[in-house]
């Protein structure tokens, strides 16, 4: 892993600010709806209109890379957010915020997109798999990051919407001035959706549920802590446990679905989200119940995104994992992007609890349809699958695709319903 660190290192903290960025403007644009008086419905749009964005550009940006090539590509969506970032408070409008939030989630995905085709450009079929590991890690750290640069200074004012905007802009140079040679890139043939849920029925409902619950802690969490009352540090401090939770249980949580029937892994973590949710319901808002709470969210919630790819990779021959990826991205940002609207749906009608109470019933529905598939058919033995590839789900195809080839590259598992 050192010489993977002492060789993508540039491409490495050039990601890890841009998340800082992505983070800090998520968060902060939660604390400033407050402050303008949108309401919660209408910033659970504008929180929305980011997935729909960075779904557009999952689908559109690959073209656009072909067509002009990387760098241009990079270069220009780096300075659309980067001008967006500084807009939004000269522009305290909730529909103009929509759209451009549509902008920026367009913008991340091609920028996702060409920064991860070049870490795998850079890495040998040896060392992919610790270089993606690594990269998942980077992010993690720089969303937790992100939320302690939110006490810097006033939500209320400018000068915190020009600090992601520069940490963006910065991001680019380590990038730029490593990389001498953009990768080749192609775009995959894409499994059916019809042949994609046959193939795992399960990996398809979970992608698109759990797509609901990380656009709403991503989305919504800045949203429900300002509806709650907490303060910018609190909110702050919230929001980083949740990651921190996701950072560290990763890791434990696929190795147990390595090495026993993931669905039961899924069923049990779903399950054990449920209950934090909602035991979280009827607590008061004290940080010192919401930090374990968060923790164990996150804790449980990131690591189910990489079990349903895991799992799906069962039952996958190895050249269609990459076809794969893009359907269940494609269902992951469905799901993403009906999150945030319901969530404040949710909690204009039963109070700021609805936060918690959308999480938990997203989470029943997990471990319910994990239970009920274990009844349809027999799980595969362990020799037969491939290894758990951590993977946030912040990442793009690039990343989700090379990660699901490189788990099923000691697998010979075939497509079949079993």
């Amino acid at each position: 892993m050192l010489s993977v660190l002492n060789s993508a290192w540039p491409l490495l903290v050039g990601v890890m600010l841009l998340l800082v960025g992505n983070g800090m403007q998520s968060s902060l644009l939660g604390i400033r709806g407050g402050i303008e008086g949108f309401s919660t419905l209408q910033m659970s749009v504008v929180m929305s209109a980011y997935y729909l964005g960075f779904m557009i550009g999952s689908r559109f940006v690959p073209e656009m890379i072909q067509r002009v090539g990387h760098v241009r590509v990079f270069a220009a969506l780096g300075s659309v957010i980067s001008a967006i970032l500084v807009c939004f408070p000269v522009l305290p409008d909730w529909f103009v915020w929509s759209m451009m939030r549509v902008l920026i989630g367009f913008s991340f995905s091609g920028v996702y997109i060409t920064a991860e085709s070049w870490l795998n450009n850079t890495s040998t079929n040896e060392n992919r798999g610790q270089a993606l590991s690594l990269y998942m890690i980077v992010q993690m750290i720089g969303i937790i990051s992100s939320q302690m640069l939110l006490n810097l200074g006033d939500p209320a004012g400018f000068a915190m919407f020009v600090l992601p905007s520069v940490l963006v802009s910065v991001a680019f140079l380590p990038i730029l001035l490593s990389v001498s040679q953009a990768p080749t890139f192609e775009t995959t043939e894409r499994l059916s959706f019809r042949r994609l849920y046959e193939v795992s029925p399960l990996g398809v409902v979970g992608m698109f549920l759990s797509g609901g619950i990380f656009s709403s802690m991503f989305g919504m969490a800045s949203v429900w802590g300002t509806v709650a009352g907490l303060s910018v540090a609190e909110i702050s401090l919230f929001i980083a446990a949740i990651y921190a939770g996701g950072l560290v249980l990763q890791y434990p949580i696929g190795w147990l679905s390595d090495r026993m029937d993931r669905r039961l892994v899924i069923c049990g973590s779903a399950a054990a989200g449920a209950v934090a949710m909602f035991v979280t319901i009827f607590l008061p808002v004290d940080l010192v119940y919401l930090i374990p709470a968060a923790v164990i969210l996150g804790g449980v919630s990131n690591p189910l995104y990489a079990l349903f790819i895991a799992h799906t990779n069962d039952f996958l021959a190895k050249e269609q994992m990459a076809a794969a990826s893009a359907g269940l991205l494609f269902m992951n940002g469905l799901g993403a992007v009906a999150g945030p609207p319901i969530t404040g749906w949710m909690m204009n009608r039963v109070g700021q609890s609805g936060f918690f109470v959308f999480i938990f019933v997203l989470m029943v529905l997990i471990a319910a349809y994990a239970a009920y598939r274990m009844t349809q058919r027999a799980a595969p033995r362990p020799e037969e699958t491939g290894s758990f590839a951590a993977v946030a789900p912040l990442a793009a195809p690039v990343a989700v695709g090379g990660l699901m080839e490189e788990a099923g590259q000691d697998t010979a598992a075939t497509v079949e319903t079993r």
